[in-house]
């Protein structure tokens, strides 16, 4: 029971690893990888420097190697904030519909508020209107006359 307890729990904290972006981005940058193992060898060697004997404070004054150590460390560490407060990229979506839906509002805008617009979609559509005169080729009956008295 408490082995598929574990099991639960590892299955959990691995989807929570997948779907983490910070850690999906360590595993998709090498730059950041490298920054990170850097800025660990620079710290080690520094802290071995430091405790070999001498008193720490004399020995961040006087020992150069110490210092440039120290110097290289944070420059690593300060890549690897600066990148991890950026945050991981993500990936820009993409909403064709928006753009489809500006063009369409703006086409309906331009042709209700234009005249010379309207009269042109539409003669492109159906042809030019044609104007005629209609004259009628059969004559009036004559009126019915009533009964005169």
């Amino acid at each position: 029971m408490a082995a598929r307890r574990r099991a639960a729990k590892a299955g959990k904290a691995a989807m929570a690893a997948r779907d983490n972006p910070y850690i999906q981005r360590l595993a998709q940058d090498a730059e950041l990888r490298e920054n990170i193992h850097n800025a660990f060898q620079q710290t080690r060697k520094a802290y071995s420097r430091l405790a070999n004997g001498k008193a720490p404070a004399k020995a961040l004054v006087e020992d150069r190697k110490l210092q440039k150590e120290l110097r290289e460390a944070a420059m690593s560490l300060r890549d690897v904030g600066a990148a991890l407060k950026e945050g991981p990229k993500r990936r820009r979506k993409r909403r064709p519909g928006r753009t489809l839906l500006v063009l369409i509002v703006g086409a309906g805008l331009a042709l209700a508020l234009s005249e010379g617009l309207r009269k042109k979609v539409l003669d492109a559509l159906f042809g030019a209107e044609e104007e005629f005169d209609y004259t009628s080729t059969t004559t009036p009956s004559p009126a019915p006359e009533t009964a005169a008295a």
